[in-house]
């Protein structure tokens, strides 16, 4: 009998490290395996109201992710002591667990960004974290590393110098019947919906880290591209507004759309013609897989899975973060018959289900639990 405890700050429906855990759940379930969490709620974080203030949330944020990663912790290690049988994953936070899944690198992720030490000092929770996930990969907290795309992997020994705890290449799945091209009616009722032009070229942008994700290079990007009109998901109401500015500056602001923050990215990707994002650095990029599986090229800079599923001038565009090489990008794309971009998007996230992305976990798994019956 396989048994697996997954640990996460929270499990469940929707997007970010929640959502992953819980398609592996529903996969490893599927397969016959017995799966428990290990959350906060678990832990016996008590529930409290939600902030009102941007402060305020970024303060709850920061109180969370310290309890999760000091007493969550030391409980996780008593649940998982009662439970030798177990292999289990570590999604985010706590220093306990056979495997830790690198949803991020911090450093990394200030880095990309410039002005790395002010980033640091000015925020305690990034000081905390760095310190913590130094001692995670420089120790034996675990038994082994998920990195989610090559190009992480690397990026995680750049970071560290030295990783001595094995790191597995396992990227994550996106959900094939979900995300899936729309028809062309379905595209008109999006659009419709929205109050999006018909017959723009329509790029979406779907983040809610306006500045890391490249927001501001679509923006400056899109007078180079007269035939696009931009539809921006995500995002606080101070984002927004700085963004606003900056399209209304550029003479653009007729064409963008700002939405905010959406629980559900489906009806904008079906809108779309193409999805942008120029960011300084992803883990990942799940939105990416999200995107092609919908039948939406991609132009993106070479970050996270991004090298390793676009094709140049095939499903999408890798580019600089330049707002020149982007609005020629989008432009090229302007007035094409996109049919045939948006197959060959669809056939390149095939390959990248959920299932497959649980297989090769529970390969991980299984040699885990052979190895630990060899333990004296």
């Amino acid at each position: 009998m396989t048994r697996i405890v997954q640990i996460a700050p929270a499990i469940g429906p929707g997007t970010g490290v929640a959502g992953v855990a819980y398609q592996l759940e529903r996969e490893f379930v599927a397969s016959g395996a017995t799966v428990e969490r290990f959350t906060a709620v678990e832990a016996g974080r008590r529930r409290r109201r939600t902030p009102r203030s941007a402060i305020g949330m970024r303060l709850r944020h920061g109180a969370d992710v310290a309890w999760f990663s000091t007493v969550g912790t030391a409980r996780a290690r008593r649940f998982l002591a009662e439970r030798p049988d177990a292999v289990s994953i570590c999604h985010n936070d706590v220093m306990a667990g056979d495997v830790y899944v690198n949803h991020g690198l911090l450093t990394a992720a200030m880095r990309s960004r410039g002005h790395y030490a002010l980033r640091m000092l000015r925020n305690p929770l990034h000081l905390f974290t760095a310190v913590r996930d130094r001692i995670r990969y420089r120790g034996r907290t675990h038994r082994a590393i998920v990195a989610l795309s090559d190009q992480e992997a690397r990026l995680l020994v750049d970071t560290y110098g030295r990783v001595d705890i094995p790191i597995r290449v396992i990227a994550n799945g996106v959900d094939l019947e979900r995300f899936r091209p729309a028809s062309e009616a379905e595209r008109a009722r999006a659009r419709a919906s929205i109050g999006l032009p018909g017959d723009s070229l329509v790029a979406v942008f779907i983040g809610h880290e306006f500045e890391r994700k490249g927001l501001p290079i679509v923006i400056d990007a899109l007078p180079q591209a007269p035939g696009v009109a931009l539809l921006v998901v995500g995002g606080t109401p101070d984002q927004i507004r700085h963004s606003r500015g900056r399209s209304e500056r550029l003479g653009v602001a007729d064409r963008v759309h700002f939405v905010g923050p959406q629980p559900d990215p489906v009806p904008f990707l079906q809108a779309a013609d193409v999805f942008v994002l120029p960011s300084a650095y992803e883990s990942y990029g799940l939105v990416i897989m999200e995107a092609l599986a919908s039948g939406v090229p991609v132009v993106s800079t070479s970050v996270g899975v991004a090298p390793e599923v676009i094709e140049d001038g095939v499903n999408g565009f890798i580019v600089p973060p330049d707002a020149r090489v982007v609005g020629q990008r989008l432009r090229e794309l302007t007035g094409q018959d996109l049919r045939g971009w948006r197959q060959r998007a669809r056939e390149r996230a095939a390959g990248h289900s959920w299932r497959a992305a649980a297989d090769r976990y529970l390969a991980l798994v299984h040699e885990l639990q052979a190895s630990k019956k060899e333990e004296p």
